[in-house]
C-alpha cells in the first residue's frame, strides 16, 4: 500500500545534517583557524599556508586512491567515523602542543597541523558528503545548503576566538579551540550511534520520500549497492569526459577563493586601518560575513534544488565576479567596497562546498555518485588547496587589490566553463559506457537540469 510523501528531512535526516555540519566546522577549525589566528606565533603566514597546501594535496591523493575502491566499499560511514576520530585526536595536538616554541616543538606542531588537515578534509568534505548523496540524492541542494551554515558561522566567530587565544599577550590556544572540540565530539558520537549508511537500514526512506513500501525501498537499496560494484564511471572514464572538467574546475575555483580569502581576512581587513570603524571594526565585518554567508548558503542551496546545479553555479560564479570587481576598486578611502566584496564572497562560501556533492548527484546516476564524487571532490580540493598560499603571495607581492583582480578573472573563466557544460553530453557518455558494459539503457538522466 502506498504511503503519503513525508515533507522535510525526517528525524534521521536532521541528525545526518547536524553531523555533517559539525564535520564542516571541524574542517574550518582544524585547517583554516590556525592560518587566521596562529600564524604570527607559529612561523608566519606563508609557512602555515604552505603546510595547508601540502596537506590538502596529500588529501587529494588519498581521495583519488579511495576513488578506485569507493564503489566496492560497503560502509562509507565507517570511513567517516575513522576520519572523524583522527581529526579530533589531531585537534588535541593543535591545542596542546606549544608550537610557538621554535625548534622541535614547532616542527611537531606543524606535522600535527598538516596531518589533521588531511583527516578533516577526508572527514566532512569527502566521506560524510558521500553519505548525503546516499540519503538525499535529489534533495542534496537543500540539505547541503543547511549543513554548510557551518562555514560562515565558523568564520564569523574567528575574531572572538582570536581574542581568547591571545588574551593578555599569552597564547591560550586550547581555550580558543575548546568549544569546537566539544561540538566535534558530540557530533561524532551522534553520527556513530544514529546514522547508518542508508536510510532503509533504519526504516527511513531515500529523500525522506515514503511513496513506496519498506520492501520496495530495501530492494532499491540492495540493487544500488550491487550496481556500485560494477559502475561504468571508473576513474579513467570520468577524467576523460570534457563536461566533468567544465563543471569541476568552476567548483574548485569557487572553493579556492572563498576558502583562500577567508583564511586571510585578518590581513586583508588590516589594510583598511580605522576605515572599518563605521562598520563595527573587524568583529563587525566578520559578523556581517557570517550573516550573509548563512543567507547565501541557504538561498543557493534552494536554487540548486529548484533550478538545477548548473544554473545555481552560474549564479555563484557571477557573484564571484562582482566580488572581484568591488574588491579591486576598493581602497582605504573606500573601505565599504572591500566590505561589500567580502560579503559577496561570503554569499557563496558555504555553497561552494555544496556544489561538489550536488554536481555529482545531479548529473550522474545514484549508483555512480560515489565514484564520480570521489574524483570531483579531490580535484576541486586540489584547486582550493592553493588558495591560501596564492592569496598570501599576492598579498605580500602586489597588495590586496591584486587578490580581487584575480578573483574577478576566475569569475569570468568559471562562467564560460559553466556555459559550456552540457548534461546531455554526460548522458550520451553514460549511454555509451553502459552499452559497452552490457547494462540496460534508460532515460534516468534525461531530465537533469
Amino acid at each position: 500500500m502506498e504511503q503519503k510523501k513525508v515533507r522535510g528531512y525526517g528525524v534521521r535526516g536532521w541528525v545526518l545534517i547536524i553531523w555533517i555540519a559539525t564535520a564542516f566546522l571541524a574542517y574550518t577549525a582544524v585547517g583554516n583557524y590556525p592560518l587566521n589566528i596562529l600564524s604570527e606565533l607559529y612561523g608566519g603566514q606563508q609557512a602555515l599556508s604552505t603546510i595547508y597546501t601540502v596537506a590538502s594535496v596529500i588529501g587529494v591523493i588519498v581521495q583519488l586512491i579511495a576513488s578506485s575502491f569507493i564503489g566496492r566499499l560497503r560502509s562509507v560511514k565507517k570511513l567517516g567515523c575513522l576520519m572523524g576520530l583522527l581529526t579530533i585526536i589531531f585537534l588535541l595536538g593543535i591545542m596542546f602542543i606549544p608550537g610557538y616554541i621554535p625548534g622541535g616543538m614547532q616542527m611537531l606542531w606543524r606535522a600535527v597541523y598538516g596531518i589533521g588537515t588531511v583527516c578533516s578534509v577526508m572527514y566532512g568534505t569527502f566521506a560524510l558528503s558521500i553519505l548525503v548523496g546516499q540519503w538525499f540524492p535529489t534533495r542534496k541542494g537543500g540539505v547541503m545548503g543547511i549543513a554548510t551554515f557551518a562555514f560562515p558561522i565558523g568564520n564569523g566567530v574567528i575574531g572572538a576566538f582570536a581574542a581568547t587565544a591571545f588574551k593578555g599577550g599569552t597564547p591560550h590556544v586550547a581555550l580558543a579551540f575548546a568549544p569546537f572540540l566539544i561540538i566535534f565530539i558530540i557530533g561524532w558520537i551522534i553520527g556513530l550511534v544514529f546514522v547508518p549508511d542508508y536510510p532503509e537500514e533504519v526504516g527511513a526512506y531515500r529523500d525522506n520520500n515514503a511513496d513506496m513500501t519498506p520492501e520496495m525501498a530495501k530492494a532499491m537499496m540492495e540493487e544500488e549497492i550491487e550496481n556500485k560494484k560494477t559502475t561504468v564511471w571508473k576513474l579513467n572514464h570520468t577524467l576523460t569526459t570534457r563536461d566533468f572538467w567544465f563543471i569541476t574546475l568552476p567548483a574548485g575555483l569557487l572553493l579556492m577563493f572563498s576558502v583562500g580569502t577567508m583564511t586571510q581576512t585578518n590581513q586583508i581587513l588590516a589594510q583598511m586601518g580605522d576605515g572599518l570603524d563605521k562598520y563595527g571594526g573587524f568583529a563587525g565585518v566578520m559578523a556581517m560575513i557570517m550573516i550573509f554567508g548563512l543567507i547565501g548558503s541557504f538561498v543557493l542551496g534552494v536554487l540548486d534544488q529548484k533550478l538545477g546545479t548548473k544554473k545555481a553555479m552560474i549564479i555563484a560564479c557571477v557573484i564571484m565576479l562582482i566580488a572581484g570587481i568591488l574588491g579591486a576598486v576598493s581602497s582605504p578611502a573606500k573601505p565599504g567596497l572591500l566590505v561589500a566584496a567580502l560579503i559577496f564572497l561570503a554569499l557563496f562560501m558555504g555553497a561552494s562546498s555544496n556544489f561538489t556533492v550536488s554536481l555529482a548527484a545531479q548529473y550522474w546516476r545514484r549508483e555512480d555518485f560515489g565514484t564520480v564524487f570521489a574524483a570531483v571532490n579531490p580535484i576541486a580540493n586540489l584547486i582550493c588547496a592553493f588558495g591560501p598560499m596564492l592569496i598570501a603571495i599576492l598579498m605580500i607581492g602586489s597588495g590586496y587589490t591584486m587578490i580581487f583582480k584575480v578573483v574577478a578573472g576566475a569569475g569570468i573563466v568559471s562562467i564560460i566553463l559553466m556555459l559550456l557544460f552540457s548534461s546531455k553530453h554526460v548522458k550520451a557518455k553514460d549511454d555509451t559506457y553502459r552499452k559497452a558494459a552490457g547494462k540496460k539503457l534508460d532515460n534516468a538522466l534525461a531530465d537533469r537540469k
